[in-house]
This record gives structure tokens, C-alpha cells and sequence, in this order.
């Protein structure tokens, strides 16, 4: 592999990890905030995170 496509294979991990780490923690936030709404939270918060390794999967198989 040559070192441009690594450094993006990088970027494009720690942009996915930097996403659902603000994700997580803006949901156990609003968790926090009004712990009757945790379902729902929890239900949007997975479905983001799968989205954003959905995304991060094809971008490191287009790199």
C-alpha cells in the first residue's frame, strides 16, 4: 500500500471513531436529561452509529 491511501484509511477510522464518540456522549447527555425518553434515544443513537460504520466501511474499501 502506498502512504497517501494509508493516511486516509486513517483519517476515514478516526473521523468513525471521533463520530460515535460524540454520538455516545451526546446520548447518554440526553439520557441524563430525561431518562423517560431513553428508549427512543437509544434507538436513534444505534441506528447513527450503523450508519456512520456503514459509511466508514465503504469509504476504507474505496481508499
Amino acid at each position: 500500500m502506498e502512504i497517501p491511501t494509508l493516511v486516509g484509511a486513517g483519517l476515514i477510522v478516526i473521523g468513525a471513531g471521533l463520530g460515535i464518540g460524540k454520538i455516545g456522549g451526546s446520548a447518554m447527555e440526553a439520557i441524563g436529561r430525561q431518562p423517560e425518553a431513553s428508549g427512543k434515544i437509544q434507538t436513534a443513537m444505534l441506528i447513527a452509529a450503523a450508519l456512520i460504520e456503514g459509511l466508514a466501511l465503504a469509504a476504507l474499501f474505496a481508499s
